[in-house]
């Protein structure tokens, strides 16, 4: 008789959990891509706690607007992977002191186990019943230590904490994004971020879905300057890291495919409407942009006669400028089938500029009629000829 390769997969997968928290080298286990009856849950984070000198395992279910945690036995949480995995959950992420495993099942149910030696990842912290702050990122994530955020100790660099908190931010909002997305259930996504730089927000989303979510996604750094785009190609090939590259070019000329969440931080001036514009003609389910230098609608702005007094100072209307700029902007990705939001996001550089956009499609059609001609009465009433974005959704470029 033939051994079913998807209970040997799972039973070896188990097996392995109990040795490493048997061990006390447990240091996490995270089940995603959840198909059972709870339509809210998104996950389950497991983590071993000592509670009153017992050692249990947490089990952090997460929900899409609350969580809930449950402390059960080793017993308990081996009979509950035996019912959940490959059923109710078709990835899980076991890390350990010693091993890094992943356990995936296909849509059509085969399983893939991966499984190689964990030598990067920090020593497992005594075990505390009350949580240190929910942070999206870790600190023992060897590409922190690599892009210089942390020392060898895992420890925030005082110097980068700034950057630190940027990066939880950025997650954040990710994070929700993609549950409003409902882009965890896909079976692989490509992420392009325009204008990577040094890449610690390219490196900080690659971990969080392939780490996290256990999500196989390809994420593409696009950036400008070829040596940053060598020295970050050099860092995913020290760390190991599948499915992240780093290509020389720019929002304007990039050869897009298919790309499921568009990043564009800090763009200048029109380098945001052709990222955007990009990321509509890519159909992509989200569009994260942080507008910078608005320069193109200022020339063209006459001061409504109310509103003259105001406007007069240089300092009023370049603000005015970059309002009207950023609306329009949220206003043609709502009539071309998304929902936005316009928020003050964290400063990703030494700069003032901490605005962001947020578009997420929406799943429903709508009748954006309404949306088009309060665009043309904005137009109108500011003198506006012509608008970046606009002019390029309406080329079809």
């Amino acid at each position: 008789m033939t051994a079913n390769p998807s209970a040997e997969h799972t039973t070896s997968f188990i097996s392995d959990c109990q040795q490493a928290f048997n061990k006390g080298q447990l240091q996490r286990l995270v089940l995603s891509k959840y198909q059972g009856d709870e339509p809210e849950l998104n996950r389950i984070s497991i983590r071993p706690i000592s509670l009153k000198n017992t050692v249990l395992l947490s089990f952090l279910y997460e929900y899409r607007s609350r969580h809930v945690t449950k402390n059960v036995s080793l017993d308990d949480a081996v009979s509950l992977l035996q019912r959940w995995l490959g059923n109710d959950f078709n990835n899980a992420h076991m890390v350990s002191a010693d091993w890094e495993i992943q356990l995936r099942f296909s849509k059509k149910g085969k399983p893939l186990l991966n499984k190689h030696r964990n030598k990067d990842t920090a020593p497992v912290d005594a075990l505390q019943h009350n949580r240190e702050k929910h942070r999206f990122v870790e600190q023992s994530r060897p590409y922190l230590q690599a892009l210089g955020i942390t020392d060898s100790q895992g420890q925030i660099i005082p110097a980068m904490s700034r950057k630190w908190k940027q990066i939880n931010r950025f997650i954040e909002v990710l994070a929700t994004a993609i549950n409003n997305t409902a882009l965890a259930e896909r079976e692989t996504i490509h992420i392009a971020d325009f204008g990577s730089g040094k890449a610690y927000l390219t490196f900080a989303l690659h971990d969080y879905l392939h780490d996290k979510l256990g999500m196989s996604a390809q994420v593409t750094g696009v950036e400008l300057r070829q040596e940053l785009v060598d020295l970050c190609n050099n860092t995913a090939k020290k760390l190991s890291l599948q499915g992240i590259k780093f290509e020389q070019g720019d929002v304007q000329h990039f050869a897009a495919q298919h790309i499921n969440v568009m990043i564009a931080l800090h763009a200048c001036d029109t380098a945001t409407d052709y990222a955007i514009h990009m990321g509509i003609r890519s159909n992509a389910d989200i569009i994260m942009c942080s507008p910078c230098c608005h320069k193109q609608l200022r020339p063209q702005l006459k001061s409504p006669a109310p509103l003259a007094p105001l406007l007069q100072h240089g300092i009023h209307l370049g603000q005015e400028a970059e309002m009207l700029t950023d609306g329009l902007r949220a206003l043609l990705l709502e009539a071309h089938g998304y929902d936005t939001k316009v928020f003050e996001f964290i400063s990703l550089e030494h700069t003032s500029k901490n605005k962001m956009i947020l578009a997420q499609k929406r799943r429903q059609h709508r009748d954006n009629s309404e949306v088009l001609q309060q665009i043309a009465d904005i137009k109108t009433f500011y003198g506006i000829q012509e608008h970046c974005l606009e002019r390029l959704l309406n080329d079809g470029a």
